[in-house]
């Protein structure tokens, strides 16, 4: 056992940004336990002994690998020390670690960055999620497949059972996660998670949240550097006698939200850091097509309506060519702004204006396509009226966006083709 204090928390200095190795399968012996899983307690004395030897014989039973069972115990003030002690020299392989203050995330970075296996995982000790799923959890990060793990309640194939008032709360905050930092893993707050340890020595020195927004800020960390997350649907039963509170835990998450959300935008965390090194395969394959069309999509239904509004402001005064060219720019430049933040992904002020310029290139094609399409009408029918021309540019335009798409992707904003894939 070994208690730990506030100054053993500072942050270890960030590693040197070179990319991180291509994930490779482990060994099928390995010095270290394979994998190191942290049961977090706040005076547990009724739920930790019951947890823990369940868990132990579990994995005893179940997992082919050396295990490690880690109980980190949260300033506790009433007999779960002293049964964490007792576990830890009755079951083999099992530890225990007392901090000194209180926080589920600074017990989770705490027991994580002192272990040397090479699979880190975490488990909430009331064992709501059924534990046949650890195996499929930890299994992605063992065979060199995934970077994190992650259970889900909210997939097809889960089966949960909780009362209406968590599950609209945990839909919600899902929900606003994905509309306000556009993640794309379905369920954050899922106590049943697992890391490589390559992986956790980055992001850890990242991620400032030492209460219940740590587990959410990681996966956005991670997921924005382009880290594999896997999910596992999970069987899970909510556990009526939780001690979370709901009121100032979604105040903080909300605070939290807003904090790495500013992060992000303002380019202040070193995301490159995490990256898989060049001859991962991760990097050869496109990177959320589906969710980057539909959010291109979105921008460019946007941008068009934007577009026609101003074209139609600008005609009687400017006519249809020098209209057309005025709309289109404006356009052009908001529309790179946004597929820049919400399509692609790439925060700060770095390489903006090199964006924003070969924007204007690809605007340049679209420029071309439609004021040639204008051309065409006007010689081939002098007397089409504004109806008939704007449906002329709608066409024009809907082959201009494919094209600028294309471009976007292949040529504007090509790094995030190079960062790795991300679950959808």
């Amino acid at each position: 056992m070994r208690t730990v204090r506030r100054s053993a928390l500072i942050d270890r200095p960030l590693p040197e940004s070179s990319a991180l190795p291509r994930r490779m399968p482990l060994p099928a012996h390995h010095p270290e336990p394979v994998l190191d899983v942290v049961v977090p307690v706040y005076n547990e004395e009724n739920d930790l002994e019951p947890c823990v030897r369940r868990l132990h014989a579990h994995l005893g039973e179940t997992f082919p690998y050396t295990f490690r069972i880690t109980i980190a115990d949260n300033a506790s003030t009433d007999a779960t020390p002293r049964i964490a002690a007792r576990l830890s020299a009755e079951l083999p392989g099992t530890d225990w670690i007392r901090l000194a203050e209180k926080g589920r995330g600074r017990a989770l970075h705490t027991a994580w960055s002192r272990s040397r296996a090479p699979v880190l995982a975490y488990l909430d000790v009331d064992l709501s999620t059924d534990l046949a799923a650890l195996l499929p959890l930890v299994a992605p990060l063992i065979s060199g497949h995934s970077d994190i793990a992650i259970g889900t309640r909210l997939a097809r194939g889960s089966q949960v059972v909780r009362g209406p008032k968590r599950e609209i709360i945990s839909r919600c905050y899902n929900g606003l996660l994905r509309s306000t930092l556009a993640v794309g893993f379905s369920d954050a707050q899922c106590g049943f998670k697992a890391v490589r340890r390559d992986v956790a020595e980055r992001l850890l020195p990242l991620v400032e949240d030492r209460e219940w927004f740590f587990d959410t800020e990681l996966l956005v960390i991670a997921e924005r550097a382009g880290l594999r997350i896997h999910e596992v649907p999970v069987d899970w039963v909510d556990d009526p006698d939780s001690r979370v509170r709901i009121l100032s835990t979604a105040l903080a998450d909300l605070r939290g939200m807003a904090r790495l959300g500013r992060a992000l935008s303002g380019g202040r965390l070193p995301l490159t850091a995490l990256r898989r090194s060049g001859g991962d395969l991760d990097g050869e394959l496109p990177a959320g097509l589906a969710r980057q069309v539909v959010r291109f999509a979105a921008v460019g239904a946007a941008s068009t309506l934007c577009y026609l509004l101003l074209y139609a402001l600008l005609r009687p005064a400017t006519g249809a060519q020098a209209a057309n060219a005025l709309a289109l720019l404006a356009s052009a430049i908001a529309n790179t702004a946004a597929n820049r933040r919400l399509t692609f992904g790439v925060r700060g002020r770095d390489g903006a204006l090199r964006h924003q310029l070969k924007g204007l290139a690809a605007f340049a094609v679209g420029l071309t396509l439609t004021s040639g399409s204008l051309a065409a009408l006007h010689h081939t029918a002098p007397g089409a009226g504004h109806r008939v021309e704007l449906a002329t540019l709608i066409a024009a335009n809907l082959a201009a966006t494919l094209l600028r798409f294309l471009l976007f992707r292949a040529w504007v904003f090509p790094a995030r083709r190079t960062t790795g894939s991300v679950s959808p």
